[in-house]
């Protein structure tokens, strides 16, 4: 049913796209073709106009001559000379409006107002007038003029000239049709080649639809090839790396859930052994029955740090957690948390040398103090009695370093870009009291402040981390 609907949606983004092409085709085209047979009868009009306008007044030199002269029969020659009842309508008319000449005489004999005559009324005022009408008696559409006959200022008559348009109207017709045709052959060309490209941009949006699908379906780590050379590629490439970071995400969290299942199920485990050999019957002998409880209580403690870190650094990840940020002095925070490591550091022999300047910053104090005290502690669990914790802090442009070095083995070089991940330990067998939380959370407090954190190591002598964070001011 899903590709169903998506195929549907395919198709109408396909459609919506190729509609829209014939649309715009189809408007330009039409709007091209209606251009071009309307300046085709616009200047055939004015070019037969023109053509009127230079018989007539030639013709009516000629007519003017044989009036002046009162020469009736040579107008009449005039008029049945270019006249052809067919195509051409030639007629002369008196002052008054009393047809004298004309080159249909069958037809003309029929009217009898030739003032209704469109024209006449006009030239009998002298003055020319021209336009398309109807036929005097048929509804041909004719071309006419009418133009008053003068000779030195002197209104003699009126020569009248029509012509039909029946076939510029049988040509125009032609002309039509054609380009009719021809636009008729440009739309379905043009909606072949727009379907093609319709397609294609279609197709990709199709191929990505598909790719998004398969990761919603946590198929994850896919890659998606396509050559466009437009935005469609950047996209790709986006959703390629949007692929392999809800990869690698997907893997964190696989680790993540073996990690924790992992670190769960042991404590779980000793504190079910330990009640089963209560209940067996170790309850009856008081010194087992002592070290058994202090099993319990350590398993449990164990947990419950646990949980609390889980937690701890959920918050953190998720940006629950906020600051609560404050101007502090980096002297008087590193003096608490030398304050609460002290007993710590004497009972495991352990000398502390602090070099710190008073340097203002701005930040949580307890969230800072947290990323301090697991930074100490750590440096504690890796050093041999007898040597020495250093803790510095100076200045450095605009930024606060901190730095925390130990005497101890130093971090095995495979090892250091790993130390900040969840659940990392340095020791396979997880034999120690660590549960590969504490740099992971110290990270992610220094991340919070706008700082970052380093680790670095020599074989033998030690490690140091680096802290570096934004001076207030």
């Amino acid at each position: 049913m899903k590709g169903f609907f998506s195929r549907i949606k395919l198709n109408t983004i396909h459609a919506k796209l190729l509609g829209t092409y014939l649309m715009l085709t189809a408007f330009g085209t039409s709007l091209l073709a209606g251009y071009i047979l309307w300046s085709f009868a616009d200047y055939f009009m004015r070019m037969r106009q023109v053509d009127l306008d230079n018989w007539t007044g030639a013709l009516s030199e000629s007519v003017a001559d044989a009036l002046t002269e009162k020469d009736i029969n040579r107008v009449q020659l005039l008029v049945k000379r270019y006249g052809a009842p067919q195509n051409v309508t030639l007629r002369v008319f008196t002052q008054e409006g009393k047809l004298i000449a004309t080159s249909d005489p069958k037809l003309d004999s029929q009217v009898k107002d030739w003032d209704r005559v469109p024209g006449m009324r006009v030239a009998l005022q002298n003055r020319v007038d021209q336009g398309i009408a109807k036929g005097v008696l048929s509804n041909q559409d004719r071309l006419y003029i009418a133009r008053p006959i003068e000779r030195n200022g002197q209104f003699l008559g009126v020569l009248r000239m029509s012509m039909t348009l029946e076939q510029f109207q049988r040509q125009f017709a032609r002309v039509f049709w054609s380009v009719l045709g021809t636009l008729g052959i440009t739309i379905l060309l043009c909606a072949f080649i727009s379907s093609r490209f319709a397609r294609s941009l279609a197709k990709p949006i199709e191929i990505m639809q598909h790719f998004a699908i398969r990761l919603g379906g946590g198929h994850f780590g896919d890659k998606l090839t396509i050559h466009e050379n437009n935005e469609l590629d950047q996209l790709a490439a986006e959703l390629n790396r949007m692929s392999e970071r809800l990869a690698s995400l997907d893997q964190e969290r696989r680790v993540f859930l073996a990690n924790v299942s992992h670190e769960l199920r042991t404590p779980i485990s000793n504190v079910q052994v330990t009640v089963d050999a209560l209940k067996g019957g170790a309850y009856e002998e008081p010194e087992l029955r002592d070290r058994f409880f202090l099993t319990i209580d350590s398993e449990i403690k164990r947990l419950a740090r646990l949980i609390h870190d889980l937690l701890d650094l959920g918050r953190l990840e998720a940006g629950v957690t906020k600051l609560e940020q404050q101007i502090i002095p980096l002297g008087g925070l590193i003096n608490r948390a030398v304050n609460a490591i002290e007993p710590r550091m004497q009972t495991a022999r352990i000398s502390l040398e602090v070099k710190v300047e008073n340097l203002p910053i701005e930040a949580d104090p307890e969230r800072l103090l947290q990323a301090i005290l697991n930074l100490l502690d750590n440096a504690i669990k890796h050093s041999p009695p007898n040597s020495q914790v250093l803790i510095s802090g100076y200045s450095k442009g605009k930024q606060a370093i901190i730095q925390i070095q130990d005497q101890g083995k130093g971090i095995k070089e495979n090892d250091l870009p790993r130390i900040f991940e969840q659940f990392y330990t340095t020791d396979p067998s997880r034999k120690s009291s660590g549960n590969g939380l504490g740099l992971a959370i110290t990270k992610r407090i220094i991340a919070a402040h706008q700082g970052s954190i380093t680790a670095s190591s020599i074989p033998n002598q030690g490690a140091t981390f680096t802290i570096y964070l934004p001076l207030k001011g």
